[in-house]
């Protein structure tokens, strides 16, 4: 059922981009945590999007309860780090399930010189339903976006919501290519 899951996942990835995705892997720490199939898919820049895309692949493979999810995460630039940090959120999403709006703790910059070092998961507001919604069998699996946040944003999301934290976003327009952007809160 696993190969069946990540072949339609990976369908529904490759239809939406256009393009056929770079299967991935991250082989370094505890990967054991993730599902045995999981994998991350790499899209370079396509008519879909000018900037590089990594998609978990089995993030939420065989659970049967209500974190249906998978990731996605934008990137200026090609950086096999994205593929560690999908596969720690994967391996963490085993043992204490993410969902929309919450947010993590990366411990570390997302790319590097970055101040953004936690990540926040909202909706896909740049690709909608068409990206955001695979249907497996009788299970609806939501893909959602990894933003990289600062702490201090994280901070304000806790303290008044996580719509009070987009609307920030969207009022300040932000940068979420630029990993040298600055804290809006």
């Amino acid at each position: 059922m696993q190969k069946e899951y990540s072949t339609n996942l990976t369908y529904h990835y490759n239809s939406y981009f256009g393009i056929v995705g770079k299967k991935m892997k991250w082989e370094i720490g505890p990967t054991f945590k993730t599902h045995p199939e999981f994998f991350v898919l790499e899209f370079a820049p396509n008519k879909v999007h000018n900037m590089w895309t990594y998609c978990t692949v089995g993030m939420s493979a065989d659970l049967i309860d209500d974190n249906l999810i998978e990731l996605v995460i934008y990137s200026p630039k090609q950086d096999n780090s994205l593929v560690e940090l999908l596969t720690v959120h994967a391996s963490h999403h085993r043992l204490t399930p993410f969902n929309i709006h919450h947010t993590s703790n990366i411990g570390r910059p997302w790319l590097e010189n970055s101040i953004c070092d936690h990540a926040f998961i909202s909706l896909p507001y740049l690709d909608g339903d068409n990206l955001e919604i695979f249907q497996f069998e009788e299970k609806v699996i939501h893909c959602y976006w990894l933003i990289p946040i600062t702490q201090v944003e994280r901070d304000y999301k806790i303290e008044y919501g996580c719509e009070a934290l987009e609307e920030l976003f969207e009022e300040k327009q932000l940068d979420y290519l630029n990993p040298l952007r600055n804290s809006l809160v």
